[in-house]
């Protein structure tokens, strides 16, 4: 399984959008904040693996 990383760019509503940290192309992605832990907030580090997300330091 494949593990990326993300950083929290801004939070619309129900979705955050999530921006690729750990490679060049710094790909985005919207995702449904049900599916992201209730702690985020703007700048928050994610790691995505195992098809979860959890927060990284």
């Amino acid at each position: 399984m494949e593990t990326m990383y993300f950083v929290v760019e801004s939070i619309d509503g129900d979705y955050a959008n999530l921006r690729r940290t750990d490679n060049e192309s710094g790909n985005t992605r919207v995702v449904a904040r049900a599916l992201l832990p209730m702690e985020i907030r703007e700048g928050t580090q994610l790691k995505w693996e195992m098809l979860q997300y959890e927060i990284v330091d």
